[in-house]
């Protein structure tokens, strides 16, 4: 049983197929061992319900895309009433004919789908081809509203921004939910392996403490063509702590969040209240030219 300041939160974190529906089926038979285990949130990883795609530029994966609301989310919504659980699931939206988004959605434990949120930060790496498949979001930084908490969603390469955090955390967020598919080229590995990982964890850790939040964040795992994708998926405190961490294969956490920690950290360390809204003007510029008047 949970106090009422707690809130039991799991992140699944799996490996994907070549076939959508075997990971819709795995994925959904994972949200049902953390309902038996007393989740009330359940975070699934960036792009469940397919191979990350976006490591080559081809037209036919734009088949793979869905209309929200659409039949993966009405899948969705009926296992979230079934089980009493609220999801928080990262998909390929088809919008209209040419215009696709990275989304996620937030659904009510009694099926209800709250809205979306859409990838605003599109990356272009080597085998992380997102802008030839995604449109920028549109609908700015948003926080969920339900029934267990007011939940913040950013998704992968939003991660490295702390602008976005801190506009989501803003609207009230209890907690940053970021479903991820990231991991390791080959050729990086052994140079640059641990220490890409160790980048990505302390980011949203530090997005965690800034703000005064939890932070969730469901990451794929197994090798995909050219990538390696590390899992390692964790549950940040308000303080940067780890309440648990994943290794590098399928597994679900199931954590305890004490929300009561948020008004503590926030009145310990009241990075809130001490901000300077009044001298932040300039972070909408570009680049800050020390020559220009």
């Amino acid at each position: 049983m949970t106090s009422n300041s707690n809130r039991r939160v799991a992140a699944i974190q799996l490996n994907c197929d070549a076939d959508p529906q075997t990971n819709i089926e795995r994925t959904i038979s994972q949200i049902e061992a953390a309902a038996k285990e007393g989740a009330q949130i359940v975070c699934l990883q960036e792009l469940f319900s397919s191979l990350y795609f976006c490591q080559s530029e081809d037209h036919i994966h734009f088949g793979l895309a869905e209309p929200i609301p659409g039949p993966t989310t009405d899948r969705l919504c009926s296992v979230a009433k079934g089980l009493g659980v609220i999801i928080v699931a990262g998909l390929f939206e088809r919008r209209a004919p040419g215009l696709y988004h990275n989304s996620a959605v937030v659904i009510e434990s009694d099926g209800t789908l709250i809205d979306i949120y859409r990838k605003m930060h599109i990356p272009d790496d080597p085998f992380y081809y997102e802008k030839f498949y995604f449109t920028p979001g549109d609908l700015g930084f948003k926080t969920f509203t339900t029934s267990r908490a007011k939940i913040g969603v950013c998704i992968c390469w939003d991660q490295w921004f702390p602008e976005a955090a801190r506009l989501t955390a803003l609207q009230g967020a209890d907690m940053l939910v970021y479903p991820t598919a990231i991991g390791w080229l080959a050729e990086d590995k052994p140079v640059y392996g641990e220490s890409q990982r160790r980048a990505w964890q302390t980011m949203m850790r530090s997005h965690a403490i800034a703000n005064g939040v939890f932070v969730v964040a469901p990451n794929r795992c197994g090798v995909e063509s050219n990538i390696e994708f590390w899992g390692a998926s964790f549950v940040s405190d308000p303080y940067g702590n780890f309440i648990a961490e994943a290794g590098p294969d399928p597994q679900t956490l199931v954590v305890d969040c004490d929300f009561e920690l948020i008004n503590v950290a926030r009145t310990h360390w009241p990075f809130l209240r001490d901000r300077r809204i009044d001298a932040y003007g300039p972070i909408t510029r570009r680049f800050i030219d020390a020559t220009t008047p």
